[in-house]
């Protein structure tokens, strides 16, 4: 037992000690990401994800090509008729869509107290 003590002394420890992280501050209202934003990204990522043109989903959708823009680009709010339009020439349901937003809002900390994934390693 003596000998495996003395063993220990001789050997060299080196560790680096990460700081556990602190908790961020809740976003303000301001710096909080908007529903619309959210849907906007959500709409753009699937209709470039079919390869698809804003021109080619507007015309299916019966809305202006630049109105789709502003939707898509979350600097307009869109009506939930057109909401269903725009799925319906996505073919994607509008559920799907909500859910696909509402996971953006929480990773982003659009929700305050919403459920939020951490990942600490010690």
């Amino acid at each position: 037992m003596a000998e495996h003590e003395h063993r220990d002394d001789h050997i060299e420890r080196d560790a680096t000690v990460i700081p556990f992280p602190t908790v961020q501050p809740a976003p303000t209202p301001e710096e909080r990401p908007k529903v619309r934003h959210a849907i906007g990204e959500v709409l753009r990522e699937e209709r470039t994800a079919q390869d698809r043109t804003l021109a080619d989903v507007a015309e299916d959708a019966a809305v202006s090509l630049p109105y789709l823009s502003e939707i898509e680009r979350g600097r307009k709010e869109v009506s939930s008729d057109l909401l269903e339009s725009v799925c319906d020439a996505l073919d994607v349901d509008v559920p799907t869509v909500l859910e696909r937003a509402a996971r953006r809002l929480r990773v982003h900390g659009g929700i305050v107290g919403g459920p939020q994934m951490r990942l600490l390693a010690a």
